[in-house]
């Protein structure tokens, strides 16, 4: 029995279960790994700095999961006055994932897409629940061939997509637990995006402020000598 058949059987009406369902939310944020999150954010943070491209890559939930996360990483901080993210959610072109499942198979529509965009020293942010869809394992094993660096959202046991990735914010619950693996993983979006569009805000600013000293500088010592008043 899931977790959730449980605590559906358990409740006597929709808001007794809403009141479990939050519990069980609330037990699953307790366990959660901040050190991994920061590793994630880190990562993160040096693939702006060096210009390189975060790829997103999930099924079902999780692929809409990838776009969220995309659109926040890419558009979220600059509309706040930081500074953007360069991220991708290969769950979003529907023309290639069909093409590639169609003519070459389910299971090589994120490997497809990689060939074509990824360098080494991208990152890739793979997000699954049970760590075991046959398309997120092999766009990560292609990944870490080819000189990415490697990041899972997991839930369950981490099934074959854990011990492989180069970090892993792993969400531990029963096997079927897929609603609030999600939930949390749209969270771990939020918690990430929200610090690290006020990070490079925070970062940006000193560098404006270097930048407009520097244009003062410049602009004193270009000064027309006719400008000069001289006594």
């Amino acid at each position: 029995m899931s977790t959730l058949d449980k605590l559906f059987a358990e409740s006597s009406s929709l808001a007794d279960y809403a009141t479990r369902y939050s519990m069980y939310i609330a037990e699953l944020l307790a366990q959660l790994d901040c050190d991994a999150v920061e590793h994630v954010g880190e990562i993160f943070e040096q693939a702006r700095l060096d210009g390189r491209t975060i790829f997103l890559i999930g099924n079902g939930g999780s692929a809409a999961t990838a776009s969220h996360f995309a659109n926040d990483l890419g558009l979220g901080p600059r509309k706040s006055g930081g500074k953007a993210y360069r991220a991708i959610s290969l769950a979003d072109n529907m023309a290639f994932v069909t093409a590639a499942g169609n003519d070459i198979g389910y299971d090589m529509v994120f490997v497809e897409q990689l060939k074509t965009l990824m360098n080494p020293g991208d990152v890739v942010v793979a997000i699954t629940a049970s760590g075991n869809s046959p398309n997120i394992v092999r766009a990560v094993e292609y990944s870490n061939a080819h000189g990415a660096v490697t990041i899972g959202f997991t839930g369950f046991d981490g099934g074959q997509l854990r011990p492989i990735v180069d970090e892993c914010v792993h969400i531990s619950t029963p096997r079927g637990d897929y609603g609030p693996v999600e939930d949390l993983h749209m969270m771990l979006d939020h918690l990430l995006t929200t610090y690290l569009m006020r990070h490079t805000m925070r970062t940006a600013k000193p560098a404006a402020e270097s930048e407009k000293t520097r244009q003062s500088d410049r602009a004193a010592v270009l000064t027309p000598i006719g400008a000069v008043q001289l006594s």
